[in-house]
């Protein structure tokens, strides 16, 4: 199979809402050459990354919308337009490669149109681009409901945040300290010939000049390091973790937070590490193993209680919820495509509702740490608010910190260029049991 039929394949599934790419791309991979499979990857991450300004030119040059039967041919287009504004190959090539897959595909009789549409974009795309970029969302290819979601929520910092979505993200990894310091591993890198620096707000982050394969990086296999953004990185030590507590990690997959946890403080009685789906927790159980940590793993909904909890409760709780993942499109940029405006309230009140069941197994004095990878107030300080309006017993503790914004509640990570993704933080302490909120687990299972 050609690269540009497996990105553009791999695409349409995303255009369907069949798929995100991380579930589409890795089959189409393996239909191709082991040296094509980068150029794959680029094609079909760039397109999506730049699909809303693209897919606005292309509905310029179209003189009707494709049939949704060529939903493929359309991918196929953006594919090639991708390549003539974005990529260093040259536009003969780019326009013959691409046309050439329409055979590929079964649409011989499409060959036509595509070189025609690219050959102009060849002569007249600075002029076609300018009456496409008339629309500030369709110029920084952001689609129009999240640009003026962040417009509305970040006036000031709106250019910085839709650049730093357009680029390619930094490499960071973080420093398993129960094996070796950060300076060392520096050094170590250093030696190994792999430029790299500390990183400016987490103790154990490193970031790399330039991304590599995970198995290029010495004592990889053994555990010295872990592949983890910096802000993520954040989120373990606000729990204040001391020996013998007991510790929930929520929505744990793919394990980065357990294991920090577990390197962090190496006498905890227990971690608890618990997610939805039995298939991601597979990937915690190749984690925990390749750093020698242990935790107990399962699997269930947070907010069903009666189907996991034992009743002990834990003295420190991480709920890394499930949110809109606007702080990561850089590493996602299918997220402009897959996401849509209505998912926002629905996310929100899942948050709230996983807040309120896992609040009920915090110990009173205990620790729970909030975090999401969306820029939206409406999923990070809002639902932090409503909580506390609901329960009384909560309060919003002070996060001391250099990093981010400081919100009504919490802090807010915008995503930097050549630094941290976008991530909210917020830190919550238990004084008090409220009773309007407490559900015994007995009831509980009598209501399932």
């Amino acid at each position: 199979m050609s690269p540009r039929l497996a990105a553009a394949r791999a695409l349409t599934a995303v255009m369907a809402e069949k798929a995100s790419l991380g579930g589409s791309l890795p089959k189409q991979m393996q239909e191709v050459a082991p040296r094509d499979q980068a150029l794959v990857q680029e094609l079909a991450f760039g397109t999506a990354r730049w699909y809303t300004r693209l897919d606005a030119l292309a509905r310029e040059l179209l003189k009707k919308p494709m049939k949704a039967a060529d939903l493929d041919l359309q991918a196929l287009l953006l594919v090639g337009l991708y390549q003539l504004l974005y990529l260093r190959v040259p536009a003969h090539a780019a326009i013959g490669a691409t046309v050439d897959v329409a055979s590929e595909m079964g649409k011989p009789w499409a060959k036509g149109m595509l070189n025609a549409v690219l050959r102009r974009v060849q002569r007249e795309g600075d002029e076609l681009l300018a009456i496409v970029d008339q629309s500030p969302s369709q110029r920084v290819s952001h689609p129009g409901w999240l640009f003026k979601r962040l417009q509305r929520a970040w006036p000031e910092q709106l250019d910085a945040i839709t650049h730093a979505n357009n680029l390619h993200p930094p490499m960071t990894l973080r420093v398993n300290q129960r094996q070796v310091s950060r300076d060392d591993y520096l050094q170590t890198l250093q030696t190994a010939g792999i430029a790299a620096s500390a990183c400016e707000f987490s103790a154990v982050g490193i970031q790399l000049a330039q991304a590599c394969d995970v198995h290029q990086l010495p004592g990889f296999a053994d555990g010295l390091v872990s592949v983890q953004d910096e802000a993520a990185q954040l989120a373990a030590p606000l729990l204040d973790l001391q020996p013998g507590q007991r510790v929930l990690d929520a929505c744990c997959a793919p394990g980065g937070k357990t294991c920090q946890i577990l390197e962090q403080q190496t006498a905890l009685a227990e971690v608890v590490a618990l997610d939805l789906e039995p298939q991601r927790l597979k990937r915690v159980t190749e984690n925990l193993e390749r750093l020698q940590l242990q935790a107990t793993l399962k699997a269930a909904d947070a907010r069903a209680l009666a189907d996991w909890w034992d009743g002990k409760p834990f003295q420190r709780i991480l709920l890394d919820a499930p949110c809109s993942a606007t702080g990561v499109i850089r590493r996602h940029p299918d997220i402009k495509l897959t996401r849509k405006a209505a998912d926002i309230s629905a996310l929100a009140k899942l948050q709230g509702e996983m807040l309120d069941q896992l609040w009920q197994t915090l110990a009173v004095g205990g620790i729970l740490v909030y975090a999401t990878c969306s820029v939206l107030p409406e999923e990070n300080t809002q639902v932090i608010e409503a909580f506390l309006a609901r329960q009384p017993g909560a309060r919003a503790l002070d996060i001391a910190a250099a990093y981010g914004i400081a919100q009504p509640c919490g802090r807010q990570l915008l995503p930097q260029a050549e630094g941290h993704d976008g991530f909210y933080l917020a830190k919550l302490v238990k004084l008090s049991v409220s009773p309007a909120l407490v559900q015994p687990v007995a009831a509980q299972k009598d209501a399932v």
